[in-house]
C-alpha cells in the first residue's frame, strides 16, 4: 500500500485542525449526506410585475458537476420544540457562513417542511454544510424528509420548495429544466448538454430584491424570436443563452462588466453569459484543458473561480462513506 506524502499528511492534519477550529465534527454524521449541485440559467426572461409583487419568468436552468455537501442528523430536543443547529466548512476560498443560523436557507427549509408535515416533535437537526461554491435548501429538505422518514417524492417537499424560492424546485428535478410562472412551475425536462464551464464570482455580488427594482426602473426586453426558440427547445444546446437582467446587474456591479469583457476576448472561452441576478459569469469552454486555464487566469485577477461541467444531477441522498 503506498504511503501518503509528507505534503499529503500536512494537508490533512490541516484539514482535521481547521474542523475543530470551527467546532465541525463530520465524522459523527451518522445521518444522511446530501449533494446540493450548482447551477446555471442559460435563459432567464423577466416580465412585467404582477399583482402580488413578483414577476412573471421563464427561467431555463441546467445542473453542473459542482456541489455543496451537507449532512444531517437527528439529537434529543430542549424541551422548545424543533431546532436547527448549523455548522460551516468553508471550502476554495469561500467566506464562512455570515448570517444566524435562523436567517439560513438550510434552517428556513427545515422548519417550513416541518409545518407543511405537521410535525410538532421535540427534537433536534443538526446540519453540517460543506461549502464549495457560491444554496442548499432542496437538500435540506430531501434531508429532513429522510430523517423523518418521508418519501423523497412527497408533493409537500417541492410544495416547500417553491415557497422558498424560484430556484429552489429545479434542485428537485436537476439535469436540465424550464421553470415559467415567476420561474417557480416545472415546465419541462430539457436533455443535458456535456461541456465544460468556468464559474467565475466577484467580489460581493448582486442581490435579487436589488437586481428586480433597478429591473422595475429599467426594463429590458428579450425578443419573441428568442423567448420562444428558448420555450420550444428540447435540448440544452438549443437554448439561446440570454439574461435580460444584465444590464441593470451590471450597473449595480461593474466588476461583472469586467468578467464579461475579459471572457469575451479570449480565444479559449465560446460563450459567456451572467448567471441569475449576477451572483455569477459562466463561460463555456471547447476542452476542460482551456477551462482550468480561464480558471486560473481568473483567479490571478482576484475573483473566485471554479472549472467544471454541466451535469444531470440534483440534489439527492447519496450513499454516506
Amino acid at each position: 500500500m503506498t504511503q501518503p506524502s509528507k505534503n499529503g499528511e500536512n494537508a490533512a492534519d490541516m484539514l482535521a485542525v481547521a474542523r475543530i477550529a470551527q467546532g465541525v465534527d463530520i465524522a459523527g454524521f451518522a445521518g444522511p449526506k446530501l449533494v446540493a449541485p450548482a447551477k446555471v440559467n442559460l435563459f432567464l426572461d423577466i416580465g412585467a410585475k404582477r399583482a402580488d409583487g413578483y414577476h412573471e419568468a421563464v427561467s431555463i436552468m441546467h445542473a453542473l458537476m459542482l456541489h455543496d455537501v451537507l449532512r444531517m442528523k437527528l439529537a434529543p430536543g430542549r424541551g422548545e420544540g424543533l431546532s436547527v443547529d448549523l455548522s460551516c466548512v468553508a471550502r476554495e476560498g469561500l467566506a464562512m457562513l455570515d448570517v444566524p443560523v435562523e436567517s439560513n436557507i438550510v434552517a428556513k427549509a427545515v422548519r417550513l417542511l416541518a409545518e407543511k408535515l405537521g410535525r410538532t416533535a421535540d427534537e433536534t437537526v443538526v446540519a453540517c454544510l460543506e461549502k464549495h461554491i457560491p444554496a442548499e435548501a432542496a437538500a435540506a429538505l430531501l434531508g429532513a424528509a429522510h430523517l423523518w422518514g418521508v418519501p423523497a417524492d412527497d408533493p409537500r417537499i417541492e410544495e416547500a420548495a417553491r415557497s422558498l424560492g424560484a430556484d429552489v424546485a429545479f434542485f428537485l428535478h436537476g439535469g436540465c429544466a424550464c421553470f415559467t410562472g415567476v420561474g417557480d412551475a416545472f415546465d419541462h425536462a430539457l436533455a443535458p448538454m456535456n461541456g465544460n464551464v468556468v464559474l467565475v464570482k466577484p467580489e460581493g455580488g448582486v442581490s435579487t430584491a436589488a437586481a428586480y427594482r433597478a429591473f422595475d426602473e429599467h426594463p429590458t426586453a428579450i425578443s419573441e424570436a428568442d423567448r420562444e426558440a428558448a420555450l420550444e427547445a428540447q435540448r440544452a444546446a438549443d437554448v439561446p443563452l440570454r439574461n435580460n437582467l444584465v444590464p441593470v446587474s451590471e450597473h449595480l456591479l461593474p466588476a461583472l462588466v469586467d468578467i464579461r469583457l475579459w471572457a469575451s476576448e479570449r480565444a479559449d472561452v465560446q460563450r459567456v453569459l451572467m448567471s441569475g441576478s449576477g451572483s455569477a459569469v459562466f463561460m463555456q469552454c471547447a476542452t476542460f484543458a482551456d477551462a482550468g486555464r480561464v480558471a486560473a487566469e481568473a483567479r490571478m485577477r482576484g475573483w473566485w473561480a471554479r472549472a467544471t461541467m454541466f451535469g444531470s444531477a440534483r440534489a439527492a441522498v447519496v450513499p454516506n462513506r
